[in-house]
């Protein structure tokens, strides 16, 4: 089993800051934006965006992906994902950047946007399953057969650490940020984000969609447990059980986290869209929907951030009609 692959693993501040460092000069660092009380068309709560849907690949997800890729040996038969599309993306663009062979399954909800992405970066790509945890079970035989190294989106300690540094950067830019919310599927970007954020002043919130809340079932049960998804965030936020990594995290941090519903989600990717011309997808938006639809109330002296973690969605989709 390579060196970063594990169900569960105590991760630090210090990995955090070592993606940081294996990171610097592959990856954008992502511009954040200051939006006031009325400027979305609509009176809400002044926060900081961090547009890391500018991201290469469009998503958080390559900081993960490539900080896993650096961190230990790549075997010859390459890497290979199982993804609902920006996993998938980012594995793929990390072995092109490093050259190495990929092969990437995704569920058959992988929007055509993405699965055009994923053959542009060069990927060896497979439509299977339904859902994310089908195709899942295909990587994961796939590796077994070839050798292949499996990158997980966000039950590896080396993807958890990579997605951390979003918040550190996110920090560093606004370093008097009280509260940070982000978007939660198997809750690599929350786990990053609660380990990064250890022992200092600012909280993070994970958000979930009230279809796909695979972290607030786990939370109910004591334990990760399959549960059923769908709605407008599925193919970013969709997997059927949260990652050990996060539930272990989360439950140690006691951290808080809201739901929003999806007309919510897709009301903050109309907004986003309208008012800032910034293309969100589903799951890009969640975490904004939960500030502009009151799911996520701060207090009145409190500087809120929010990260807009991913951007893979036709525009075509989201203007008002």
């Amino acid at each position: 089993m390579p060196a970063d692959v594990a169900t569960s693993m105590h991760l630090t501040p210090n990995d955090i800051h070592a993606a940081s460092e294996r990171l610097a000069d592959r990856i954008r660092r992502t511009p954040v934006i200051w939006i006031d009380e009325d400027s979305l068309g609509s009176t809400h709560p002044a926060f900081w965006l961090k547009l890391e849907s500018l991201q290469v690949t469009g998503a958080f997800k390559a900081r993960g992906a490539l900080n896993s890729m650096l961190a230990s040996p790549i075997p010859a038969a390459g890497v290979c994902a199982a993804s609902g599309g920006n996993h998938g993306q980012a594995v793929a663009w990390a072995a092109r950047l490093l050259g190495v062979p990929a092969a990437v399954f995704v569920p058959t909800t992988c929007p055509p946007v993405k699965l055009q992405r994923l053959a542009e970066y060069g990927a060896n790509v497979t439509v299977t399953g339904d859902v994310y945890d089908e195709s899942l079970v295909i990587a994961q035989a796939y590796a077994h057969q070839t050798g292949a190294r499996l990158i997980h989106p966000f039950d590896q300690p080396m993807t958890v650490a990579g997605a951390g540094t979003v918040t550190t950067e996110f920090l560093e830019q606004v370093p008097s940020l009280r509260t940070v919310l982000m978007s939660v599927g198997g809750g690599g970007l929350f786990a990053g984000a609660l380990t990064a954020l250890a022992g200092l002043h600012t909280t993070a919130v994970g958000v979930e969609p009230v279809t796909a809340r695979c972290l607030g079932a786990a939370l109910d049960a004591g334990s990760p447990i399959d549960v059923a998804v769908s709605g407008a965030a599925v193919d970013s936020l969709g997997p059927a059980r949260v990652g050990r990594i996060a539930f272990d995290t989360v439950t140690a941090h006691h951290a808080p986290r809201v739901e929003v519903p999806d007309e919510s989600i897709r009301s903050a990717q109309r907004t986003a869209w309208n008012e800032l011309r910034i293309g969100l997808e589903g799951g890009g938006a969640t975490a904004l929907a939960a500030i502009l639809s009151g799911a996520y109330a701060p207090a009145s002296d409190e500087i809120v951030g929010v990260i807009a973690s991913g951007g893979n969605v036709d525009p075509t989709t989201l203007a008002e009609r």
